[in-house]
């Protein structure tokens, strides 16, 4: 253990590797993904760099910069090869992982403290989730931290003034060119009003920084708006329109409550306990090793929840720049007990850590029966995953539990993100023991199937993205926002999605017989009818012929 305390870097790439770097493939590709891969695609294939589409339609709500990522890993290592092309995403996690154990370190300058911030937020659970859910997310809010690492020595440093404001004006506009505005508003602005509730900016006036400072701005500003600009005057009227859904989408799409967000520390997974005691200011204001710097994260924190909950539309990947204070907030609390467990807390404090680590000793000790038992009937393929996985977690389980009694905290910290990366090293082929669905039918043969019998495909309605991954191009579209086209041929196939069946009969039915051919449904875990299952996962092929 002693090495792992004095080689920080190392155990931070080790952790990171063993959490996001194995099994890239194993999870279908999700809606977020899937619109990122086709832009990607298309941009290879047809040259849409700048003028980005999805389907050959225009694509400007995000801007293009994790496309662009995506798709020279896609040209590098081929464009159907899922696990390369979530390979700079999960880098990405990695460097973010980094990020905050450099930003720790700048404000606590404790290598100890700062390891311990690292590990929690690369363990964290929607960090990990939001990795293949929303691919945008991770670089917005990379690039983001990025940038607050230089912003903070900017204003609190008299030294390199310059180098600290160009890199964060750098950042923060590659911060802009991944989510737009995102990561500016739900990231930087709680850390502006944290740091100057807390450190009032005093050593930024001393040194008068302001002409650096107006160089980030427009530093920032250049590298995160240019694009926006080109669209905008390159296809105005497409630009408009979506400009015009997106906004409205703030306020009509997805509302919830002002207090929706009020268990975002649940989102921290594993770290729910230690994280909801980190934010007791209170009872802990005076037990951590710097008041100031935990005020800090507290309020950077709880400003992030409150600027985020006044937005209308809500969604829980959308708390995932919370997570990144409250994981420097959440290891004040993990520092304070593992530093003072033996000496200093008293019985009732030491509660919920035996309540914490014990829960997580139990998750490993019970994995191999649990899995066995929600798996059996489909272990066949994954017996060594199964042995191998229920092994190591049923070690580290036991482990725990003996280091707890032990009151070796640190060894129980460390124990509990290596058993994070041994589920995704070891238990996440085990996905793939799941039930699955019977009506479960891939499209990714349609488009060679009706080449050879020189049939073309069209798609009526707005097919899910999903499904234009898998198909593996884009499909023509029938049915827009202002228009239905009729194509020209005698004989074609036309994919319609359910939603739209009653309208595309209606049209078609005088002038055209149609035959149902065939059901695509992507719905990989979930039967018709049951929880989960999606509609807008499934598709209906037809074959119209003119009469």
């Amino acid at each position: 253990m002693t090495w792992l305390k004095n080689n920080p870097i190392a155990l931070i790439l080790l952790a990171g590797i063993s959490i996001f770097l194995f099994h890239l493939n194993v999870i279908p590709v999700t809606i977020m993904e899937a619109r990122n891969f086709i832009t990607a695609r298309e941009m290879i294939s047809d040259g849409n760099w700048l003028l980005t589409t999805m389907n050959d339609l225009p694509r400007y709500e995000k801007p293009p910069l994790p496309s662009w990522i995506t798709a020279i890993f896609g040209f590098i290592f081929g464009v159907e090869n899922v696990a390369t092309l979530r390979l700079p995403t999960m880098l990405m996690a990695i460097v973010l992982g980094y990020v905050g154990y450099a930003f720790s370190l700048k404000i606590l300058g404790n290598k100890l403290h700062a390891l311990i911030n690292a590990l929690i937020l690369l363990s964290s659970f929607y960090i990990i989730a939001i990795t293949v859910e929303a691919p945008w997310d991770i670089y917005t809010h990379g690039f983001m931290l990025t940038a607050i690492y230089f912003l903070y020595s900017f204003f609190s440093l008299p030294d390199h003034k310059w180098k600290n404001s160009i890199l964060a004006g750098v950042f923060i506009g590659l911060s802009f060119m991944s989510k737009g505005p995102v990561s500016l508003y739900g990231l930087l602005l709680p850390f502006l009003l944290a740091y100057g509730f807390v450190y009032t900016y005093k050593d930024f006036g001393v040194n008068r920084k302001y002409i650096s400072l107006l160089v980030m701005i427009l530093l920032a500003l250049v590298v995160g708006v240019w694009w926006f600009l080109y669209v905008r005057l390159a296809d105005p009227n497409a630009f408009m329109a979506i400009t015009k859904k997106e906004t409205a989408n703030w306020s009509s799409y997805n509302v919830r409550p002002f207090y929706y967000y009020w268990s975002f520390f649940v989102q921290s997974g594993i770290w729910t306990i230690p994280a909801l005691i980190g934010l007791l200011y209170p009872y802990l204001k005076n037990k951590v090793s710097d008041k100031k710097a935990y005020l800090f994260t507290f309020l950077w924190t709880i400003f992030s929840v409150i600027l985020l909950s006044i937005i209308p539309e809500k969604k829980a990947r959308y708390l995932v720049p919370v997570l990144i204070p409250l994981a420097f907030n959440t290891g004040f609390y993990a520092e304070y007990i593992i530093g003072n467990f033996k000496s200093q807390l008293s019985q009732k404090e030491k509660i919920p850590v035996y309540l914490h680590f014990g829960l997580i000793g139990l998750v490993g000790i019970s994995f191999p029966l649990v899995a066995y038992l929600l798996l059996k009937d489909g272990l066949q393929p994954f017996w060594a995953y199964y042995a191998l996985s229920s092994l190591a977690l049923l070690a580290i389980g036991v482990l725990i539990i003996i280091q707890l009694k032990k009151n070796k905290l640190f060894n129980c910290f460390l124990l509990t993100v290596l058993l994070i990366g041994a589920i995704k090293t070891l238990a996440m082929p085990l996905a793939g023991a799941m039930d699955k669905n019977s009506k479960y039918k891939s499209i990714s043969l349609l488009k060679e199937t009706m080449q050879k019998e020189g049939i073309k495909t069209y798609c009526f309605g707005e097919i899910a993205p999903e499904m234009i991954w898998d198909y593996g191009s884009s499909i023509p579209v029938l049915k827009g926002e202002d228009e239905i086209l009729i194509p020209d041929g005698e004989k074609y196939a036309v994919l319609v999605v359910p939603q739209d069946e009653s309208e595309f009969k209606r049209i078609f039915d005088p002038e055209y017989n149609y035959t149902l051919k065939t059901v695509y449904d992507l719905n990989y875990n979930a039967d018709p009818g049951t929880r989960g299952y999606k509609n807008r996962l499934t598709s209906n092929l037809y074959i119209v012929q003119k009469r």
